[in-house]
């Protein structure tokens, strides 16, 4: 048996179980951490600038490909209250990282000492396990059990807490022993299988959803099988968009009140019967219960039992892994295809296509100041198939999902549930610092873009090169639109005259200077018929550079982008394509 301190087995467990970058911000209480990572090596760091930060860029690793998970590490006291956000929003979206904060030693734990605060107990609704170690032959086993409850059932966020002197004590501990503990997950059984395709074979005009789950089990590949195998067209959420190509021919639209399509909402209300594989009926997809359910029956595939009826109950619900469920649909679904039994869905199919290629919102406007359906269009001319898009919340967010598109799994990472202001920019170093090579175009409104700013310098500091689309109308954009419901326009407006930036005429912060002096570069553009010149400016700046390089366009102040309180009374507040030339970079032309 090897002696060594505590936290240097931590750092070997870690290493075992596949970790090989942590994003954080050293501190007294977490010293010996970091001592631990300098000494054994193994695992590459990323300082952030913001301890909320770290959490998002574990966020942003995790999300880029399966099997990831990332870690994240403060000090005590306000460092692990500052990753609360990111800790909510890995949970709510399913996604684990492992937060680790340091803590005062033991015996001044409840005497009120410097930056000493119970953690476990503020974090306990945002995770899925937390725990501070309070003896340190235990610590090796916290972080064994924290991989196994991050990838077992639903994933999901963990927090370590590690006292000071728990860190430093020796302990006998012999890695060469160490095994992880098996992955739990449910599987569907034959009998719900035959059910499942029984119900999915009656109906007309079936419809398969495909959430933030399939992702999660490594199975869109399954998923676009089982679609291509029985006929049935796919309505990808917010969170499983990229599962199916979005120029597959069985790829329908988005459904709901704000990322959605007006022939993916048509659609979703032509159908008698919806099929959910690895999705959590978000009111942002569907509404109002009554509107989305009538005339319909559901099959629901969960992770997470509890999951199921939670919005509202199922004609069949079955707790399993969205993979192991798409195996046992496909087998039952292959016999019936032998035998001639699966219904012949061409018919069906054809018209949801008819809708996808008629039901387009317009986006080729002229306008100076841009509107914003002209920044997606040019995005889509400049951007190919190969480029993954990091977005959060916010008008840009939306209408980036509405004219966007997206062709491959895990391409368009999106916080869904938590929508926190800020997460753009440290989520997209993280999808970076994961795969180099991938080409990351992130898309923030002004306020978004302005939360976390300081993160850039990270991007800067260890060469993590993307584009930042900043789409500035100097507004909450978002949240004036929904005050017009109180016939109101107060407290959302964020322009000002810049005494130092003349030339902006009144839309407030010098983004440039302030990108520019964190060590990144930036673009302004006024014109939108400038934009391709810029993106191209921003791919040779960033190949030189290996920085990130903000585009920013100047938009009109105020433009309100299609929504509506349900999936069938959207509001469209612009002009709709009439012909091919208003929508020239549609997924499916008009004419």
């Amino acid at each position: 048996m090897a002696r060594m301190r505590a936290i240097e087995a931590a750092v070997l467990v870690m290493r075992r179980e596949g970790v090989d970058i942590a994003f954080g911000v050293p501190g007294a209480a977490i010293n010996p951490l970091y001592a631990a990572l300098k000494k054994l090596g193994g695992i590459d760091h990323v300082l952030a600038r913001h301890v909320e930060g770290a959490s998002h860029m574990a966020e942003g690793y995790t999300r880029t490909n399966a099997g990831n998970i990332g870690v994240c590490i403060g000090t005590s006291g306000p460092a692990g209250t500052d990753m609360v956000t990111g800790l909510y929003s890995a949970s709510a979206d399913s996604i684990p990282i492992l937060c680790i904060t340091g803590q005062a030693p033991r015996a001044r734990m409840h005497k009120e000492d410097f930056q000493a605060v119970d953690i476990t107990s503020i974090v306990g609704p945002v995770t899925k396990w937390a725990t501070t170690v309070m003896e340190p032959g235990q610590v090796p086993r916290a972080f064994q059990r924290a991989f196994h409850e991050m990838r077992s059932g639903r994933p999901g966020p963990v927090l370590i807490d590690l006292p000071f002197d728990v860190q430093m004590a020796e302990i006998e501990f012999d890695i060469d022993a160490y095994e992880p503990l098996p992955v739990a997950k449910p599987s569907t059984s034959r009998i719900q299988a035959e059910k499942a395709i029984a119900m999915l074979n009656e109906a007309e005009r079936p419809l398969l959803v495909a959430g933030g789950g399939i992702f999660n089990a490594d199975a869109q590949d399954k998923l676009v099988e089982f679609a291509e195998l029985t006929g049935v067209p796919v309505v990808p959420t917010l969170m499983g968009w990229g599962a199916i190509p979005d120029d597959h021919k069985l790829m329908v639209g988005m459904v709901g009140l704000q990322t959605s399509h007006r022939y993916g909402n048509a659609t979703l209300l032509a159908s008698d019967l919806v099929f959910g594989i690895g999705n959590r009926w978000a009111n942002r997809h569907t509404g109002s219960v009554d509107v989305y359910t009538e005339g319909r029956k559901f099959i629901h595939v969960d992770i997470e039992p509890t999951q199921i009826g939670r919005v509202f109950n199922p004609d069949l619900g079955i707790a399993s892994d969205a993979g192991n469920a798409l195996d046992a649909f496909l087998e039952v679904a292959r016999e019936w295809k032998a035998a001639g039994k699966l219904k012949d869905r061409s018919a069906w199919v054809e018209s949801c296509r008819e809708r996808k290629r008629t039901l387009q919102r317009k986006t080729h406007f002229d306008n100076v100041p841009a509107k914003p359906q002209r920044v997606y269009e040019e995005m889509n001319e400049a951007f190919g198939k190969d480029t993954c898009y990091v977005s959060t919340i916010g008008l840009s967010q939306i209408a980036g999902a509405q004219f966007l598109h997206v062709y491959k799994p895990r391409h368009w990472i999106n916080c869904g549930q938590a929508g926190p202001l800020g997460w753009t920019i440290p989520a997209a170093l993280g999808v970076v610092k994961a795969d180099p090579q991938r080409q990351v175009v992130a898309l923030s409104g002004d306020y978004d873009f302005q939360f976390m700013i300081e993160e850039l310098a990270v991007g800067a500091q260890f060469n993590l090169p993307y584009i930042h689309v900043l789409v500035n109308n100097s507004y909450l954009g978002l949240i004036r639109q929904a005050q017009r419901g109180f016939d109101i326009d107060y407290c959302v407006q964020l322009a000002f005259e810049n005494i130092n930036a003349p030339e902006l005429n009144g839309y407030g912060v010098d983004h440039v200077a302030v990108v520019e002096g964190l060590g990144c570069k930036a673009i302004r553009v006024f014109d939108p018929n400038e934009l391709q010149n810029a993106f191209a400016e921003a791919k040779r700046l960033m190949a030189e550079h290996r920085v990130p390089v903000v585009v920013e366009i100047i938009l009109e102040r105020v433009t309100n982008i299609s929504m509506g309180t349900e999936i069938n009374a959207i509001n469209e507040f612009e002009e709709l394509a009439e012909r091919g030339v208003d929508a020239p970079t549609a997924i499916s032309l008009l004419d």
